[in-house]
């Protein structure tokens, strides 16, 4: 191999940012004897595609901020005694926020709810959608300290782009008005826009429980369940 030709291929691979065509030797490797230039063109090319979608998935997986990585297959279906798997594939599809709606999954502990709200996001992610998960107390601590120090606007713009917004465990934080107002304002500026996953130990009855206003809860479960 000429290695200055190499590495003008480097060079080139680099500005036009297509790295897996400095492996063209491998993939040269794996071809059939005497395959046409096309053909070895055409398998660069895919080798390309294929690793952009496979850094594109990884990078939306990142930014999502998934505590932990869980899969539908992991999932224990016992935990779900009214719930087919059917339902379970028909959300799996993400065809829920194509057509920007919700998902409130209630339960007590140990029924399987973050592991299911973490293996639809990561479907999302597979399907190309925008995912940011925060448990409930994460993204009102975020929401205040970056209210405290000028920057809501930038973070409230941040959960707008996201295609889901996963909020586990709305269930072990006493929320205090500024909180509440907060995470409202998010909930009601994603209604009908964009879709939202939330995890609760709690009934809506018991959701005054967490939020100082009985009038805020009504709005904010009115918010939550239209079209969920």
């Amino acid at each position: 191999m000429n290695s200055a030709v190499y590495e003008n291929i480097k060079l080139y691979a680099k500005i036009l940012k297509m790295p897996t065509f400095t492996q063209y030797q491998d993939v040269i490797r794996q071809l059939k004897p005497n395959i046409g230039l096309d053909e070895m063109l055409l398998e660069l090319m895919k080798k390309e595609c294929y690793s952009r979608q496979d850094n594109q998935l990884k990078r939306r997986i990142h930014t999502a901020r998934f505590p932990v990585t869980k899969t539908l297959e992991e999932l224990d279906m016992s935990c779900f005694e009214n719930i087919k798997p059917t339902f379970i594939q028909q959300l799996a599809s993400c065809d829920f926020i194509k057509k920007r709606r919700n998902i409130i999954m209630i339960g007590p502990p140990g029924t399987g709810k973050t592991h299911l709200a973490i293996a639809l996001g990561m479907k999302a992610c597979a399907s190309g959608y925008r995912v940011m998960f925060r448990t409930a107390a994460t993204i009102s601590t975020e929401l205040c300290e970056a209210k405290d120090i000028y920057k809501l606007s930038k973070l409230e713009s941040t959960i707008e782009k996201a295609d889901l917004l996963i909020l586990d465990e709305l269930s072990y934080l006493n929320f205090n008005r500024h909180q509440s107002d907060l995470l409202f304002k998010v909930v009601s500026e994603r209604s009908e826009r964009a879709s939202i996953i939330v995890t609760t130990n709690l009934e809506f009855s018991r959701w005054t429980e967490m939020f100082e206003s009985e009038t805020m809860v009504a709005a904010l479960v009115d918010r939550l369940t239209f079209k969920s």
